[in-house]
C-alpha cells in the first residue's frame, strides 16, 4: 500500500497535466492577457463586448520569403488577421484564395495579414504554395510551432487552419477553427476596421 499509493498519485497528476495539453472539447490557451476557450468544440468564436478581448504576447518569427524577422507589432493600429496553414493541408489550398480575396479588400482600411506557416520543413515547398496561390501577404516560417508560443502552450494547434483577428489595438476579436470562405471573413474584418473609425 505504501508502494501503491504515492504511484497512484503520480499518475493522477500525469492525468491532469496531459488532461490540460488536450484540445477536446475545451481548449485553452495564454499568451499576453488572452486566455483561449472553445466551449462545446465550437469552431467559430467571438470576444465582444470589446472589454473582453485578451492581448496575445509578442509574436515574430523570419518572414517565409526573406527569413527577415516580422512581427505582429510591425502593423500598429491595424487590424490584423492571422492564418496559421500548411502548403500540406488541403483546407489551407482552399481557403488561401478566399483569404487573398478579403486581403486585397480590406487593405486599404488598415487591414493586414499575417501567415503563419507551420510544420512544413522544406522551406521552399512553403515558398512554392505562397507562389502558386498569389498570396501578397507575408507569413512567418514556423515549422516547429516557436512563434505560436505567444498564443500559449495550451493553444489547439492541432487545428490547422486557424484563423485569429485581432482588432486594433491587437487584442483578439475572432478565432476560427476550420476553413474558412471570404464571406465567413469579411464582415468581420469590416466589422473590426470600423471600430477604430467611431
Amino acid at each position: 500500500m505504501r508502494i501503491v499509493l504515492p504511484v497512484l498519485l503520480a499518475c493522477a497528476a500525469l492525468v491532469a497535466v496531459l488532461a490540460g495539453c488536450s484540445t477536446g472539447s475545451d481548449a485553452v490557451a495564454q499568451g499576453g492577457t488572452f486566455q483561449f476557450v472553445s466551449p462545446g468544440g465550437k469552431t467559430d468564436i467571438f470576444y465582444d463586448p470589446a472589454a473582453k478581448r485578451g492581448t496575445i504576447g509578442k509574436m515574430s518569427g523570419p518572414d517565409l520569403l526573406t527569413n527577415k524577422t516580422i512581427s505582429v507589432d510591425d502593423f500598429p493600429n491595424q487590424v490584423v488577421v492571422l492564418n496559421v496553414w500548411g502548403q500540406w493541408c488541403g483546407p489551407c489550398r482552399a481557403e488561401a484564395p478566399e483569404l487573398e480575396k478579403v486581403y486585397e479588400q480590406s487593405k486599404a482600411r488598415g487591414v493586414a495579414f499575417l501567415g503563419i506557416n507551420v510544420r512544413d520543413p522544406e522551406q521552399d515547398k512553403a515558398q512554392d504554395f505562397v507562389s502558386t496561390n498569389h498570396i501578397q501577404y507575408p507569413s512567418i516560417y514556423d515549422p516547429e510551432f516557436r512563434s505560436l508560443l505567444a498564443l500559449g502552450g495550451k493553444f489547439p494547434t492541432s487545428v490547422i487552419p486557424t484563423t485569429l483577428v485581432l482588432d486594433r489595438q491587437h487584442r483578439v476579436a475572432a478565432v476560427f477553427l476550420r476553413s474558412l470562405l471570404a464571406t465567413d471573413l469579411q464582415p468581420v474584418v469590416d466589422r473590426l476596421a470600423a471600430e477604430g473609425t467611431k
